[in-house]
């Protein structure tokens, strides 16, 4: 539970002494109380990361030129300062299946997951009528190989139009184009209907099936240029047996979806995922 006063302060930078002390230090200079404070180290990467959650700060304003300064000092790749309880605004998009769209519609409106869903896109109409039993704005943006390109120009007028932060392809089964993926790099996250790197492409769950699968799974990452590359946040399994008719399984692989897709987008939204190169730094 937040204060209206915590704020989140995350940040990267190349790894090297004195990071801690000199957060923590500034932060304690400005008579600010650290409730929470997670760091990881990178010895490959040679990259830290750090993620501070402080409080009883009614405005942050004499922070933003000492944070800065600091940033230059440490060499900072990013950093981010906000309010613990701003919610970031999220454009989900979605084709004909739906269990994804509706678990985060619900988490959302009973506070489970702590953003804002101003609007929805779809290459089909199916959702309209859920999406307005949510108040949330439907635009439905028909996609051809041939009009994809002035397809994706309306979606990203539309994420500039409404101040979108993350885009969630919350089972939306169009390929990007690698426009689309470079403008948006680091801000959309997919759900990918299987345990990532296998059984890629149409009907996983079938062959699955077809190869007698012990566990299937789901994947959320970052979306990338190259398909189904992109850095891993979540994956979770779940126990399957010889009995299961393909039916079983997609419906086993539904759950799994939902609750893997929701966990990334709740990581996310809590500032607690990082990039780092074709991985994902998550504090839990």
């Amino acid at each position: 539970m937040t204060a209206n006063d915590d704020h989140i302060l995350t940040l990267s930078c190349p790894d090297k002494p004195g990071i801690v002390h000199a957060v923590t230090g500034l932060l304690a200079s400005h008579g600010l109380n650290i409730l929470h404070l997670q760091q990881f180290s990178d010895r490959t990467s040679k990259k830290f990361f750090m993620r501070v959650h402080f409080g009883h700060a009614e405005s942050t304003e004499n922070l933003d030129g000492p944070i800065k300064q600091l940033s230059a000092e440490m060499e900072m790749d990013s950093y981010d300062l906000r309010p613990a309880s701003q919610k970031p605004r999220v454009l989900i998009m979605v084709s004909k299946i739906g269990h994804c769209l509706n678990d985060l519609l619900f988490r959302t409106k009973t506070n489970q997951l702590g953003i804002e869903i101003p609007l929805i896109v779809s290459n089909h109409p199916d959702y309209r009528a859920l999406a307005e039993s949510y108040g949330i704005e439907f635009h439905h943006l028909p996609v051809t190989k041939d009009t994809k390109l002035e397809q994706e120009k309306q979606i990203l007028d539309l994420i500039k139009k409404n101040n979108i932060e993350l885009v969630v392809l919350a089972r939306y089964m169009q390929v990007l184009s690698p426009g689309l993926c470079e403008a948006m790099s680091g801000k959309i996250i997919n759900i990918h209907h299987s345990f990532l790197p296998s059984f890629k492409g149409a009907k996983p769950y079938h062959q699955a099936f077809e190869r007698g699968v012990k566990i299937i799974g789901a994947t959320a990452h970052f979306v990338t240029a190259d398909l189904d590359e992109g850095p891993i946040i979540e994956q979770r399994v779940a126990r399957v047996d010889h009995a299961m008719s393909p039916k079983e399984l997609v419906e086993e692989g539904s759950n799994v979806e939902s609750q893997v897709l929701a966990a990334a987008v709740k990581w996310w939204s809590e500032k607690r995922v990082f990039l780092n190169g074709h991985k994902t730094v998550v504090f839990s």
